[in-house]
This record gives structure tokens, C-alpha cells and sequence, in this order.
């Protein structure tokens, strides 16, 4: 099976923020919540996970991964907020490193969306407000949250900050930016490399807490977090700031739904509000706007992702993923019309470890296990999908 001669859009390389973090191809591993990192702890069986999905110049995000003892709603997802934690991590960060991969940390606070088991000594889940997500809705009976005083608020902006000095794990790095140093482009990457991760994206989306914030459906405070879009902004945008002061904001990167109404989370009028953050993110200056959108769709005998993000990616002057259920056909549009500068992959990539030397041989892809995702096992429907070498298909 030989490459393709037409080019791929999708294969096209890319060059990302003002350090030139060099990508060989513009197909994103999408963060997938995974649930085996017992009792909170990335586990050993992770590096096998990650590396092989990394490839030279390939740009993988972990994970969602808990930023505090008080973000987490899911069995064995794992955390950043604790030395052992950042020491557990470090294997997998040097795996995908040896590959050549560039490697984010995706980084979240659930909200609502947990139950008493999930938080420390039973007490409610924390969010912005008091009503809590229907039971049973999702198949879990999430227990009803405590809303949030607008002066806590500040400690959940300062969890975010240090879980990405966490990840980072660039002292050096850091301390030069804060004295605005002149540094060669060379030493920083290098530091950065050696240390932790290249960047963290924040999850703002899918109904967690920073989604709560954004959308009307959920945000019902009265006071400067709650009411106008300018005001459910707020938090979000303290967040990306501190992080981004924290470890730099072409370091930073951030994950919004405002189309979707997972979790209950849906908003009024998702054009002003998608508008709104990518104007002001473009502000803060971070890399990367992240976006979910609507799953394709069948349109003129093909299917498509509506353009719906356009108006986003006008106004961010960063990179833009794009991300939403997308094929190799689709993404190759969305790159070839320039709807996106990159796309994410999510449930191909889970059980395509190899997908982007499949986009590129136009090799068959394997199918998901669906019944798999979220089970615990570190093998079965984890590091068990085949690879095209073995399937015999790789031939030049």
C-alpha cells in the first residue's frame, strides 16, 4: 500500500506559536478521559498508551486531569495536583518526548458533575450554582452542588495555576519570563522538553466547571460572576490569565463547547458567547483555541461539519482546532478551506494509534469499542488496537 501522490491537507506541516513548535502534520490526539489512573495516580501502563500514539512532530493532549481533590467526578482519572502525582507523570511526558511528540496537559475542575464519593471528607460538589445536573440523566446520579461564594472563587483560579506550574515543571523557564530576560528560543525549548510538559490546555467545555460559568442554562448568580455575558466570562478569562502569567501564554491553550449542551450546560445565544471568549483570549495572547463543535452531518450526499466556528476563528489570532466526530474527508476540508488550523481526533485516534500514517497510506482504519472506554482494564480497549505493521498493511 503506497502513499497517496495527491497532497493531504491533513499531513501538512505546521508551525505553532512564536517558539515554532514544529508539527509534521496537523492531526491532533484529542483529549480522552480514559479512566485507569488508580485512585487518582497516572499509571505505568500510560507511557505504552501515550507513545504509541506519539510520532515526530505528532501534538498529543492528555487526558482531562484534575487540578485539585475537589475537580474530580469520574473513577480513576488521574490528578496533577500532588507531588506524587507530577512524579507519576513525568515517565509518560519522557515517553512521548523520545518519540518526538509534543505533549499537552489537559487540565479540568468537574463542577457539578460529581457526587459525594468524589470529594474530600463527602462534602457537595462545588460550582457556581446550586442546581444540580438531572439524576440520572447521564446515566449517574450526581449529587446537588453548593454554590460557590464569590470570594472562593479566587482559590479555584489559583488551583488551575498551580496544576500548570505542575505540568510545566520549568522553574528556570519561568523565572525568566517573569524577569522578561532576553532568551534564545533554543534554551527555552530545551528546558521546557527536558522538564514537563510543552503546554496545558484548560477544559472549558462539555458542562464542567468552567462551562457552569459561561452558560446561561447553568450560571444563575447575581453577582459580578453571574448574569451578562461579560460577567460569566469572568472567571474563565481570570483563569487563562493566571495560568497564563504562570507559564507563559504560548504555553497555553484552552478547550470551549459553546454550541454543545452536554451536561445540561447549553447557553442562549452561542454565537455571542463563542465570539466573545475567542475576541478576548486573542487578548491574553494564549496558542491555541480549541473548540468543539457539531458532530458531521449528511449534506449534499456527503457528510460535513457545518462551518459554525468561522466567526471564532476570525477573531483568535492564534492556532484554532477545530474538533467534532471528524473523518479524514472532513478534516481535509475544514484544512483545505481553512476552517481550522489543525483537528482533533478523538475516538479514530483511540483505536488508530498509528492514524496519521493511515490518513497517509488511505489505509483501512479499525473500528472503536465503545463498550471499552471507560473500563479499567490497562490492556483491553487501551494499548490492545493494532497497528498497520501488524496487520500486514504497511507496505511502501
Amino acid at each position: 500500500m503506497a502513499a497517496s501522490t495527491t497532497p493531504i491537507p491533513l499531513l501538512t506541516p505546521y508551525k505553532m506559536g512564536k517558539f515554532n513548535l514544529s508539527l509534521s502534520f496537523v492531526v491532533v490526539m484529542a483529549p480522552l478521559t480514559r479512566n485507569r489512573s488508580y485512585n487518582n495516580m497516572p499509571q505505568p501502563h500510560a507511557i505504552l498508551y501515550y507513545s504509541q500514539r506519539a510520532s515526530n512532530g505528532g501534538f498529543l493532549i492528555t487526558e482531562a486531569t484534575g487540578v485539585s481533590d475537589t475537580a474530580q467526578g469520574y473513577p480513576e482519572t488521574p490528578g496533577i495536583w500532588t507531588e506524587e502525582q507530577v512524579k507519576a507523570w513525568k515517565p509518560i511526558v519522557d515517553a512521548v518526548h523520545e518519540k518526538g511528540g509534543i505533549f499537552f496537559c489537559q487540565m479540568w475542575h468537574v463542577g457539578r458533575v460529581s457526587s459525594y464519593g468524589f470529594q474530600p471528607n463527602g462534602e457537595a460538589p462545588i460550582s457556581c450554582t446550586d442546581k444540580g445536573v438531572t439524576p440520572g440523566l447521564y446515566g449517574e446520579d450526581w449529587s446537588p452542588p453548593r454554590r460557590l461564594r464569590a470570594d472562593e472563587l479566587p482559590r479555584i483560579v489559583n488551583d488551575f495555576r498551580l496544576a500548570a506550574r505542575n505540568a510545566i515543571e520549568a522553574g528556570v523557564y519561568v523565572v525568566l519570563l517573569r524577569h522578561k530576560k532576553l532568551v534564545i528560543e533554543g534554551i527555552i525549548r530545551t528546558v521546557v522538553y527536558l522538564t514537563g510538559f510543552d503546554g496545558v490546555e484548560i477544559h472549558g467545555a462539555n458542562g464542567y466547571l468552567i462551562d457552569q460559568l459561561l452558560k446561561d442554562q447553568v450560571n444563575d448568580r447575581t453577582d459580578n460572576y453571574g448574569g451578562s455575558l461579560e460577567n460569566r466570562c469572568r472567571f474563565p478569562l481570570e483563569i487563562m490569565e493566571a495560568v497564563a502569567d504562570e507559564v507563559g501564554a504560548d504555553r497555553v491553550g484552552i478547550r470551549l463547547s459553546p454550541y454543545t449542551d452536554f451536561m445540561e450546560a447549553g447557553d442562549s445565544n452561542p454565537e455571542a458567547l463563542g465570539l466573545y471568549m475567542a475576541s478576548a483570549l486573542s487578548k491574553l495572547g494564549i496558542l491555541y483555541l480549541h473548540v468543539i463543535e457539531a458532530r458531521e452531518v449528511k449534506m449534499n450526499d456527503r457528510y460535513e461539519a457545518p462551518p459554525i466556528l468561522l466567526p471564532m476563528k476570525h477573531a483568535f489570532e492564534g492556532t484554532f482546532i477545530a474538533a467534532g466526530g471528524y473523518s479524514r474527508d472532513g478534516g481535509d476540508k475544514a484544512i483545505a478551506e481553512n476552517c481550522a488550523d489543525l483537528v482533533a481526533f478523538g475516538r479514530l485516534f483511540l483505536a488508530n494509534p498509528d492514524l496519521p500514517k493511515r490518513f497517509e497510506l488511505d489505509a483501512p482504519l479499525n473500528g472503536y469499542n465503545r463498550n471499552t472506554f471507560y473500563t479499567p482494564d490497562p490492556v483491553v480497549g487501551y494499548t490492545d488496537y493494532p497497528f498497520l505493521d501488524v496487520l500486514g498493511l504497511n507496505k511502501h
